[in-house]
């Protein structure tokens, strides 16, 4: 069970940053944005990060804070509007929010990876945040390279692994040696995680990005024919998909490199909290090329190529079928 200190306040914090999310979601977010109005998501990934920094700063001092944002560009005075809209939402969590102060909390994300921080991802999946369907915040603890603690809060998706928009939406949980687990985002009725006992790839629900620019879309059509995949498709965004193969709804997942960005890597932050959610609920996650993921490199998985997370049955598969088309 989940039983670390540190866990118990993960799932505090993400609680709290999904409330916050889900504040700027019916504030900021209407059917009249154009798909290029990006400013909710950006007040929403600020005020994530600034109420799980606070918190963290509050409750362990000592603890550093690997984040996706810092407040550089939000001091501008050409932000100002954002800021003070960021500090509203945030003030409604945390009475002492000034623009100063919020300004200074998302900075304690700026800290480098040591043997032992946290990092965090305060609105993964953006563009299913604006269409109104799934996307994540994902907190991890992350203890000489490799993650001990994982929490994933989904609005979106329900504790079965299933999309529930608007719903009450989930929470998934995962330490080291203690198993994974999911409950209701407002409850505490943890249910135990097990992924798919499927093993014939034929029937592999691949998991898929809704986004055609997270991925290498003719290079994937590929692994779906080396693999003989017939079934459909899961598409959705953010690390939700992780709570999805974590809870059987889906068997394998794939993070190719991008044709034109060879050498990208991983941010640590996307995959993190994920992959020790999979794993503990029984799963297997590798890089592209089988090896163990790396998060003692910085904040990119400098030493990994892409991601592949599975059921573990079809792991030897997955990764047959990308050597067979050179992925």
């Amino acid at each position: 069970m989940l039983d670390r200190p540190e866990t118990r306040f993960a799932i505090a914090a993400v609680r709290e940053a999904c409330a916050v999310i889900r504040s700027v979601q019916r504030g900021l977010v209407s059917e009249a944005l154009t798909k290029s109005d990006r400013s909710p998501v950006t007040v929403a990934d600020y005020a994530a990060q600034a109420v799980v920094a606070q918190r963290l700063a509050a409750e362990r001092p000592d603890d550093a804070l690997v984040g996706e944002e810092d407040a550089g560009d939000l001091r501008a005075a050409a932000q100002s509007a954002t800021l003070e809209k960021v500090a509203r939402f945030v003030g409604e969590r945390v009475a002492s929010a000034s623009p100063d102060a919020v300004c200074a909390w998302i900075d304690r994300g700026r800290a480098e990876p040591t043997s032992r921080f946290w990092t965090l991802d305060p609105v993964d999946g953006t563009k299913g945040f604006l269409r109104g369907e799934q996307y994540a915040v994902a907190l991890a603890l992350i203890e000489d390279g490799v993650p001990t603690v994982g929490v994933l809060g989904c609005p979106n998706l329900s504790a079965e692994g299933r999309s529930d928009v608007g719903g009450v939406g989930s929470l998934f949980a995962a330490e080291r040696g203690g198993g994974a687990w999911a409950c209701p985002l407002d409850g505490d009725a943890w249910r135990a995680l097990r992924v798919s006992q499927r093993r014939d790839a034929a029937s592999a629900r691949l998991l898929r990005s809704v986004e055609a620019g997270h991925t290498n879309v003719d290079e994937m059509a590929e692994l779906v024919t080396a693999l003989g995949a017939s079934a459909e498709p899961v598409k959705m965004d953010s690390q939700a998909k992780y709570g999805v193969l974590a809870a059987g709804e889906g068997e394998l997942l794939f993070r190719l490199l991008a044709a034109d960005k060879q050498s990208y890597r991983e941010k640590i932050w996307d995959q993190a909290a994920g992959s020790i959610v999979v794993e503990e609920a029984g799963g297997r996650v590798t890089d592209l090329d089988g090896k163990a993921l790396d998060f003692s490199r910085g904040r990119t998985l400098a030493a990994n190529r892409g991601v592949v997370a599975s059921n573990g049955l079809l792991h030897v598969a997955a990764l047959a079928a990308l050597k067979r088309i050179g992925a």
